[in-house]
């Protein structure tokens, strides 16, 4: 399980002395304890693997608009910072498709799912997300399936 990975992971770093994979991690599982407690909140089981890669994700996601912000605010030091924590939690998520396996990944999904026209979008992306969860980035996809179905 990927719980058990980044576990075994944090305590490496802990006799490595390295620091910033520690807080890294730290700041990790801290995530998803708290997303445990608030599913728990509503009656559900556990995090599977999917959703602690969708909250690993939007955990990059996060860094990712930090690190723009502190690019226009010339804070190399803090880009740096943010830039090792991408790094740290973006190993611990699948391998991204590339380009041209996410283009054909869509024009299977547009096959399969016999989509015609804009209405169609939800049901390619519903397939896509249903197949493809922390293989490809949906904002990407979405307006590649947009150009194909309008177009």
């Amino acid at each position: 399980m990927l719980r058990d990975d980044i576990d075994k992971a944090l305590k490496e770093a802990m006799k490595a002395k390295n620091e910033r994979a520690v807080s890294t991690l730290r700041m990790v599982n801290s995530a998803l304890k708290n997303a445990d407690i608030e599913a728990r909140g509503s009656g559900k089981a556990a995090l599977g693997d999917a959703e602690t890669i969708a909250i690993l994700q939007k955990m990059i996601k996060q860094r990712q608009e930090s690190v723009e912000l502190y690019k226009k605010g010339d804070r190399a030091d803090l880009v740096k910072q943010e830039e090792e924590e991408i790094a740290i939690i973006a190993a611990y998520l699948p391998q991204q498709m590339s380009d041209a396996e996410m283009a054909a990944a869509i024009e299977a999904a547009i096959a399969e799912t016999g989509a015609a026209g804009m209405k169609d979008m939800g049901k390619v992306i519903a397939s896509l997300r249903a197949k493809h969860a922390g293989q490809m980035d949906f904002g990407k996809a979405s307006g590649i399936v947009k150009g194909k179905l309008a177009g």
